[in-house]
């Protein structure tokens, strides 16, 4: 790399943690991001390799140690040699009493239970012979 220094807002759109730059510049300036414990609020502050940062997308913490500074936003694969993702893994902490808890998907239920879904009422409009 011949840089030794980038922008934040510019190294979270070329990881592909944000889909646009302008996104990942809020973000900064919202002060929503750590670089190494300290909460930045500017989308210029500069990073390094080995810079360690902290911040929340989608509900879920991040923390990231940064492995190289980017050329470019590429596709995935390259973007994933920018980093080490250091977020601990969800139900691994011992005191976790919902680590256990299998929630279903939005949405889900079990066949019968609750109303009918739009397919099965046409059905039993069908069966009944009370179609409009």
């Amino acid at each position: 790399m011949t840089a030794d220094l980038q922008r934040i807002d510019k190294w979270l759109w070329f990881a592909r943690m944000l889909k646009t730059r302008t996104a990942a510049s809020k973000l900064a300036a919202a002060g929503r991001i750590r670089v190494n414990g300290t909460r930045i609020t500017k989308p210029s502050q500069s990073l390094v390799v080995d810079d360690v940062l902290t911040f929340t997308i989608n509900h879920q913490v991040r923390i990231l140690k940064v492995l190289d500074l980017g050329k470019r936003r590429g596709p995935f694969s390259e973007a994933r040699l920018l980093y080490e993702d250091l977020t601990p893994v969800a139900g691994q902490d011992d005191g976790d009493k919902n680590a256990d808890f299998d929630e279903a998907p939005d949405g889900a239920r079990d066949r019968g239970a609750g109303r009918p879904t739009k397919k099965e009422r046409r059905e039993l409009d069908e069966w009944r012979g009370t179609e409009n």
